[in-house]
């Protein structure tokens, strides 16, 4: 997953407005208490980051595509 399609994920999931201040201040447990972008920053890869928030922010498996069934969402490593 390219940082690019992370970004289009949180969009598409959590909205547009709300995305970008999730992903600033939201620290999430599974990443060290490390927010998205600090995350992404120290070079976590963004599908690791994509799981991490999707589990803390128990988004059922069926939506974390965004809701577009042709997008590949990468399994977890």
């Amino acid at each position: 997953m390219r940082h690019s399609e992370f970004w289009k994920l949180m969009d598409a999931v959590f909205g547009e407005v709300y995305a970008p201040t999730l992903a600033r201040d939201h620290a999430l447990t599974a990443l060290d208490s490390r927010t998205c972008v600090q995350a992404l920053d120290d070079g976590v890869p963004p599908r690791d980051v994509w799981h991490a928030l999707c589990d803390e922010m128990e988004v059922p498996l069926d939506r974390r595509d965004g809701g577009d069934r042709r997008r590949m969402v990468p399994p977890r490593r």
